[in-house]
């Protein structure tokens, strides 16, 4: 099982990582905002990662983080 981590402060929600994932797991908060006003991305089934890092490849900010 992998662990994912965001940086959510830095987070814009565009969403490239969310179509990067095969899983499906990634989704863009559609109730928080972070400081910048953005919605940011979280996980919302951690134990079906597969720790690929499409996501943390995709995100053009860096936010995202994946151990294994």
């Amino acid at each position: 099982m992998a662990k994912l981590t965001f940086k959510e402060d830095l987070c814009k929600g565009c969403g490239l990582c969310v179509t990067a994932c095969p899983k499906k797991i990634l989704e863009i908060s559609k109730t928080r905002l972070n400081r910048k006003g953005h919605a940011p991305v979280s996980c919302i089934d951690e134990a079906a990662c597969v720790g690929c890092a499409s996501c943390a490849i995709m995100c053009p900010d860096c936010v995202i983080t994946v151990e294994r």
